[in-house]
């Protein structure tokens, strides 16, 4: 499997971390070119290599971490999304009213014709998405929402592989909505900072 995320602010640098830290390769790109990521990407460590986004996008697995308005850049960057998965790390907010009532992840899912999304990564200030997940004998809990549980699953795994404890909240409509913003008002799980103990 492989992985790459698409955008390399706060958030992006943030789970870059998190991959390094567990030594998995992951890919990186913006709108910058590779070189002007190139300095942080290896401050950050080896597994993290800067790449064009065309080449980013030869990955398995997306991470989108950019702005929410610049979502359908990035999707404009394939003909077809067929056979990837796409972990929405974004947030609205204020919500556009362009979203019509949307979750914001059934908005963007619409932008990545073919791709498997999940809503995932996002809940958290990138400063703790960056930290050790494994704090006293618990794992911070990511919350992990999709329609399509055959890519939730995976998602999960790779969470899990991170040190992260995934938490399934069903659908993008149901459970996904805790984690979503509406209008002016965060999602009650937005910022909840849980740990989850060994089982």
């Amino acid at each position: 499997m492989s992985y790459a995320i698409v955008g390399f602010g706060a958030v992006g640098q943030a789970l870059a971390h998190a991959f390094t830290r567990k030594n998995i390769e992951v890919t990186v790109a913006s709108r910058r070119p590779p070189e002007a990521l190139a300095p942080q990407a290896r401050a950050i460590g080896p597994a993290v290599i800067a790449k064009s986004l065309r080449e980013a996008l030869e990955a398995d697995t997306i991470i989108l971490a950019v702005p929410f308005g610049e979502h359908r850049e990035v999707a404009k960057a394939l003909p077809s999304w067929k056979g990837k998965t796409v972990i929405d790390a974004m947030n609205a907010f204020p919500v556009p009213e362009e979203l019509d009532g949307l979750p914001s992840s059934a908005f963007v899912a619409k932008a990545f014709t073919g791709a498997k999304l999940v809503k995932g990564f996002n809940h958290l200030v990138a400063a703790k998405l960056a930290a050790d997940p494994i704090v006293e004998g618990g794992h911070r809990v990511v919350f992990l929402a999709g329609d399509d549980e055959d890519a939730t699953a995976p998602v999960a795994a790779l969470a899990k592989q991170l040190g992260f404890a995934p938490v399934k909240l069903g659908k993008l409509n149901e459970g996904g909505a805790l984690v979503h913003a509406r209008g002016r008002t965060w999602g009650p799980l937005i910022f909840q900072d849980l740990f989850k103990k060994e089982q």
